[in-house]
Parts: C-alpha cells; sequence; structure tokens
C-alpha cells in the first residue's frame, strides 16, 4: 500500500502547512531519499525526526516537513511510504552559476558582488527569486549616493544544467543629477549669499567636479542644517529653528531643488554669569575660562567652550567625571539670556592602569614611553590629551583613541585605555616629479620609520635633477635614552650642477656623513647636536665667474674638512599638516674646520594665527650670517642664495644678490627673507583641506661680504599660491609679481613643483 503526503508553504506568514491523508503509525523498515543532486543525503537524514527501526507517525511526517522546507534548499517536499520504506521525494532549488554586469561604469563588479553577497545573493549559494528584487534594490541604492537617480535596472535570469541558473544585471545608469537650486527662504538678517558660502551643498561650480558637492547627500545636507543652526547660534540667534526643508528632483531625474524654510527668532545678548556648585577650585581660578562676556552678543561656540574648559580644568585635578552645565534664564522681552553654571567635579579618582589596545606589530613600551599620565598618579586631563598627541605624533598609527572606565566596586579609581589603529609605517616608492628649478626629477625610496615595531628609522632615498642628485642612508632612534633622548646617523652622496642656475657655472661632488643627537627640553622645546664630515669634489668650466676659478686656484679642486652642529627649537603649533596657530622658532649655528673653514648662524622665526574659522595668518622670517675663519674665505658654493619657491616667489632661483660684471649671482655672506601669508580654503571647496589658497607678500636680499643689511636693499613680491595635497602628489603653484625689481634682476611670476610617487 502507497501513502503520499504533500506539504505547502505560505510565503505570506512564513508558517509551514502540510496536507496529508491520515495513515497508521508503523515502524521504518528502510528509508531513501530521491531527487538530491547537490545536497548530501546525510543532511537529509540529519533532519529527520525518525530513524530505522523507529515508529513513524503522522506528528513525526509534519516535523519532517517543516525542517527540510526550513532549510530553504527545496521547493517541494514529498513523503511517500511503500510497504514500510519511507521516501522523502526532494525537489531542490537551483543554485547560482555566475551572476553578470552589463553597462555597468560608475562601480567595480567586485564592489557590487560584495554588497550582493551582503543580501544573500552571490554565486555557489542556492537561488531565491524573492531575494532578486532586495538586490536591485541594494544596486539602486549604491547609485543614488552618487546622484544617479534615473538608473535603470533589468534583471535576467537564465536556466543551466544541472539545476544551475546565471542572473544578469543590465544597467542603464543615466546621468548624475545636480543640485540647481538651494534656496534659503525666511533669512533677513543676513544675506541668502552669505549663508549658502557656509554650506556644503551647492550648484556646479568649476571645482564642483572634484569636490563632488553639487550632488545631493542626505548626510551633507544634514550636516549643512547643523551648519545653518551653529552660524546663526554663533551670532546671538538663541531661538534659531529650521522649520522645513524640501528637496525636489525633476521629472527627467536630471535636476535637484533644495528649499531650507528657517525661523531666525531674535537676537539675544549675555546678562549675568554666574558659576555655582561645588567649587573645589576657587572662583577667581575659573573666571578667566569663561570666554563670553556680559553684554556681549549671544555665541553657542562660546558657551560650549567655557563649559568644556572648566571640565577640562577639574579634569586637571583628577576629577575625571566632572560636569560643568549651563543652565539659562531667558528674558524675551529684554533679548537677554543670563547664564548659571553649575559645577559638579564628581569624586577625584586615581589612575589604576594604563591599557593599550589594537597594536600588533608596535612594541608597548613604543605607545608607553609617550605616556605623560602615569599609573597610580591623580588622574589629570591635560596630561591624558598630551599622551594622546605624543603617540599620534609618532606617525605610526592610523588613529589614536584614549577612554576612561572606572573600576568596577571601586569608586576612586580608572583605567586608561590607549586605542590605536596601526598604518603602514614602510614604504616603497618610486616617482617622477617636476619643479620650475629642478625640471623633471627622477626618484625612489625604501623606508621603515618602525621598523620591527621598536619605534626606529630607517630610510634608503634616490633623487636625480637637472640641478641636484641625492643618495643617502639615514638612521634615527628616537629614544636613545630613556628620557627621550634621540640619535642618528646620515650617510650621503650628493651631486649639485649650478649650470642651469642664475649663479655661473660649477658642479660639486661630495661624499659624507654625520652623527645626531636630540634632547628635549620640555613638551615644545628641544636641543639638538651633532658632527659630520664631509669630502667634496669642485669643478668650474671656463664660462665660470673669475671669482670661482680664483677660489679653485687657491684653494684647489679637493677638499676634506668636518663640522661642529647645534641647534635649539620651540613648536607650538597644533598641526605639523595644517597649522592654524602657533608659533616655531629654532637658533641654529655650523662651524666647519679642515680644508674649508667657516661658521653659519641662524634663527627661524614662523607664526601662525587664526583670523576667522578659515583664514589663517602666517608671518615667517628666516636670517643668516656666515664667514670663513683662520683667514680662510667662505667658501661661494657654501653662501647663502635667495628667490624662487620657498625663499622670495616671483625671482628666480638663487638669483637675488650681489651679482659680478658678467651678471652672474655671486651668493653673499647674509641673509634675510620674510614672508606675510593669508591662507584661505578654495571657493566652492571650503570642506576640502586639501586644496589651499593664500595671498602673501615675500620680502628677501642676498648681503655680500662687508655689505650692511639695509631694508632699502630688499627685494618685494607679492601674488597669490595654490596648493593640493593631490592623489597624485604634492602640488603648488604661485604667481608673483615683483614690486621694486631692479636692473639685472631675473624675474619667474609663475613657479610651481609637481611631483607623484607610484
Amino acid at each position: 500500500m502507497r501513502l503520499i503526503f504533500r506539504a505547502l508553504i505560505v510565503v505570506a506568514s512564513f508558517l509551514v502547512l502540510a496536507s496529508a491523508w491520515a495513515f497508521d503509525p508503523f515502524v521504518v523498515r528502510d528509508i531513501r531519499i530521491e531527487g538530491v543532486q547537490r545536497t548530501e543525503p546525510g543532511t537529509v537524514f540529519s533532519y529527520l525526526p525518525v530513524k530505522v527501526g523507529e515508529e513513524f507517525t503522522e506528528e513525526k511526517a509534519q516535523q519532517a516537513i517543516r525542517a527540510l522546507f526550513a532549510t530553504g534548499f527545496f521547493r517541494d517536499v514529498r513523503l511517500e511510504v511503500d510497504n514500510g520504506v519511507l521516501i522523502v521525494a526532494l525537489d531542490e532549488r537551483p543554485a547560482i552559476a555566475q551572476i553578470d554586469f552589463s553597462g555597468m561604469k560608475e562601480f567595480e563588479p567586485a564592489g557590487i558582488r560584495k554588497s550582493l553577497r551582503e543580501v544573500g545573493l552571490a554565486e555557489s549559494r542556492i537561488f531565491d527569486r524573492a531575494l532578486l528584487e532586495q538586490a536591485e534594490q541594494e544596486m539602486k541604492r549604491q547609485y543614488l549616493s552618487r546622484g544617479r537617480y534615473a538608473v535603470q535596472i533589468q534583471t535576467t535570469v537564465t536556466p543551466l544544467e544541472r539545476n544551475r541558473v546565471g542572473i544578469s544585471f543590465a544597467v542603464t545608469e543615466g546621468d548624475v543629477a545636480k543640485i540647481r537650486g538651494v534656496n534659503i527662504v525666511g533669512a533677513t538678517a543676513f544675506r541668502e549669499k552669505e549663508l549658502l558660502d557656509e554650506i556644503v551643498l551647492r550648484t556646479p561650480g568649476w571645482l564642483t567636479w572634484y569636490t563632488k558637492h553639487d550632488q545631493y547627500s542626505r548626510q551633507r545636507l544634514a550636516g549643512d542644517l547643523e551648519t545653518l543652526r551653529a552660524y546663526y547660534q554663533n551670532r546671538g540667534y538663541l531661538d534659531f529653528n529650521i522649520d522645513s526643508t524640501q528637496v525636489s528632483i525633476t521629472p527627467d531625474k536630471k535636476d535637484i531643488y533644495i528649499t531650507i524654510n528657517i525661523n531666525e527668532g531674535e537676537r539675544y545678548t549675555i546678562g549675568q554669569v554666574d558659576v555655582a556648585g561645588q567649587m573645589l577650585i576657587p572662583e577667581g581660578d575659573l573666571k578667566p575660562l569663561i570666554t563670553f562676556k556680559t553684554g556681549e552678543v549671544f555665541s553657542r561656540q562660546k558657551l560650549v567652550e567655557t563649559t568644556k574648559a572648566i571640565a577640562d580644568r577639574l579634569g586637571n585635578e583628577g576629577y575625571a567625571f566632572a560636569n560643568a552645565n549651563a543652565i539659562p534664564q531667558i528674558d524675551r522681552e529684554k533679548r537677554i539670556v543670563s547664564f548659571t553654571i553649575m559645577i559638579d567635579p564628581g569624586r577625584r579618582v586615581y589612575v589604576r592602569r594604563i591599557n593599550v589596545n589594537g597594536n600588533t606589530k608596535t612594541r608597548d613600551e613604543v605607545v608607553r614611553r609617550e605616556m605623560r599620565q602615569l599609573e597610580g598618579a591623580f588622574y589629570d586631563a591635560s596630561k591624558i590629551q598630551l599622551s594622546k598627541k605624543r603617540v599620534d605624533r609618532t606617525g605610526y598609527f592610523k588613529d589614536v583613541n584614549v577612554e576612561t572606565t572606572a573600576v568596577d566596586g571601586v569608586a576612586d579609581q580608572v583605567d586608561v585605555s590607549i586605542k590605536v589603529e596601526e598604518k603602514p609605517t614602510g614604504s616603497i616608492m618610486a616617482g617622477v616629479g617636476f619643479s620650475s628649478v629642478d625640471k623633471v626629477v627622477l626618484q625612489g625610496s625604501i623606508s621603515q620609520s618602525n621598523i620591527f615595531g621598536s619605534g626606529k628609522f630607517v630610510s634608503l632615498a634616490a633623487n636625480t635633477g637637472k640641478v641636484n642628485t641625492t643618495y643617502a642612508l639615514s638612521y634615527t632612534d628616537p629614544y636613545y635614552t630613556v628620557d627621550g633622548m634621540s640619535r642618528g646617523f646620515d650617510l650621503y652622496k650628493r651631486k649639485f650642477d649650478a649650470s642651469s642656475l642664475s649663479t655661473g657655472a660649477y658642479k660639486t661632488d661630495s661624499l659624507g656623513g654625520g652623527m645626531r643627537w636630540g634632547y628635549p627640553i620640555d613638551e615644545k622645546s628641544g636641543l639638538g647636536f651633532g658632527f659630520g664630515v664631509e669630502k667634496a669634489t669642485l669643478d668650474t668650466f671656463d664660462s665660470s665667474p673669475t671669482r670661482y676659478k680664483t677660489f679653485v686656484s687657491n684653494y684647489g679642486n679637493d677638499y676634506s674638512y668636518g663640522t661642529l652642529n647645534a641647534s635649539l627649537g620651540r613648536d607650538t603649533r597644533d598641526s605639523a599638516i595644517l597649522t592654524t596657530d602657533g608659533v616655531v622658532q629654532r637658533v641654529y649655528s655650523e662651524v666647519a674646520a679642515g680644508d674649508l673653514q667657516f661658521y653659519r648662524v641662524g634663527y627661524i622665526h614662523q607664526y601662525f594665527k587664526p583670523l576667522s574659522r578659515t583664514f589663517t595668518l602666517g608671518l615667517s622670517g628666516n636670517v643668516g650670517i656666515a664667514h670663513g675663519i683662520n683667514g680662510k674665505p667662505l667658501p661661494f658654493f657654501k653662501s647663502y642664495y635667495a628667490g624662487g619657491p620657498g625663499s622670495v616667489r616671483g625671482y628666480m632661483s638663487s638669483s637675488l644678490g650681489p651679482q659680478d660684471g658678467s651678471g652672474n649671482v655671486m651668493g653673499g655672506s647674509k641673509s634675510f627673507t620674510g614672508s606675510a601669508e593669508v591662507k584661505f580654503p578654495v571657493p566652492g571647496a571650503s570642506q576640502d583641506k586639501s586644496l589651499q589658497l593664500s595671498t602673501f607678500i615675500d620680502a628677501g636680499q642676498v648681503y655680500a661680504e662687508g655689505q650692511t643689511m639695509a631694508p632699502s636693499d630688499l627685494r618685494y613680491a607679492a601674488g597669490m599660491a595654490f596648493s593640493w595635497s593631490s592623489p597624485f602628489g604634492p602640488l603648488k603653484l604661485s604667481y608673483a609679481n615683483p614690486l621694486n625689481k631692479k636692473d639685472g634682476d631675473r624675474v619667474q611670476r609663475l613657479q610651481f613643483t609637481f611631483g607623484t610617487s607610484f
């Protein structure tokens, strides 16, 4: 006798219903699996609630059907009984043999395949038609993020042999939708154009091809709305509110229009400012931390800075979880807002343990030696932040975060965790560059700034140019001693060809090396000293200036000499990459003895001051004095030269200073260069810190032996500069116009450098 049971799945409710003819329980003599091609019979057996020799009931039949359907491997499941033999007849779902894309140019197929895999659609997986719609939606989401709102995706499923299918996505990408209008409705206190300059989203401009700021993004819009709120509230509009935003797209899905409706509210000034709560620190120490005063226009930024400064001040005393909350009292009739800053210091805590996490290559000691917070000492927020900056400044990590957690069961102890994310610190580089001085430059280097995770630096580099050719090996141990004294050495071979410069033709070929040490005086100051030896060969030509030939005639072509050098520096910059505030000062000296005998001393000063959120003033000056000793003259190839990029822009490189009767620049024993520069973002790309514009005035001159350093002899130039930290390498471009050009000066208004690595 043969009985057949069938099961039906109701997809909408995700419940498996099976209908079967009633049957009497029986003892299973055998179990036979039919219809499987890819699924192992053992897998099917594992889902059956009965074995040979056991009694099979209607309840167990229902359990078996539900379990097999739940695997997702089968489209149909049938249970048949034939003379005590249980027959499991299965209809497998097809497998996905391949996934193809056509018409897709915006994305790489590998990236889309990864996204589809996350929604369950991938090669070798079981095909489920219900996942196709999810896959299409995921692909559309990817295209919408790139502004392609007109994208169309057509999916085709093709049956293949051995119960497999091929899936093909035909993509019609369409054009990128551009923002054609951004309107701010309700603005009366400020011009709409002024507000639009503050936000990222904008209509197409001359740089939006690079920044993509003319493409709509929900995240960017949310950021812009917060920018508008901060802009108003930092200028006194305490009740500013964004009533609504509308984003509309044209029927052809090519143009987007954004409308922002705002309510400015009234402008408020500051009334009384009081400090209350647990005053563990004298009020006289807290008052200077309040950055706003009675009668000033309200600024949310200053309020946040004040509460943070007070909390940080308490943190410096060991109160790791201190809070400073500003409670407003608003007088809407007089448009005055007063504040009471409530201080809750919490409990003073100690640091029990400092943990280092995330470092797989770098040794713990490399991180710990940068820590200024000590275990067992009172928690000090300023030392924690200084420690974070020092770890970040090593350059070994992509990201550095500090977390403070309370110790369970102890009220006055915390653990500090330094979480780092390592980045590659070794590099092999080959590249080509171009500059208005060196022309084409070929360069290459192998370096490792964290060799074996020890924090030590090793570099082997080479570069060739029309003027300079250098091969160098460097090594630095930043912690040669436990108190932070550094030691390093340098070996180099350098060739210099001045034939294309304004100085007159000569060549030098030098081989040298040296040792150097550095000693930290405090967190921002350091002392450096070292020595070097060099062997140099000087060659002149028939066209060389008489002065050069005379020097060779008197002192020969080959020189061996040693140098002693020392420096004292202080650096308070907020960032070494994108500086907006701080001062750099450095005094240096060098004394040479041997075949060449001379000294050089100099002073460098750089000053940075933020003029606004986007504008930074930079002032710099560099003065140097050199002289021969023991009756020997200063070698002309050790003289000072000025002009060109990095010196006085607008004049040719090394073209300033005394000249001989043939117009050759002779160099000098004294030099001064200075610059006043205002840096600001590129209009239309204010959020991109890799793009910078600046206006500048440069000044400089080189003075001969015995010549007075008169300001009237300075050469001035003014212009604009553009810098771009591009994916292909740094690019710097300047255009300067000399302001007081004199006869014999060599002008070069457009100057640039560009390099790349691969």
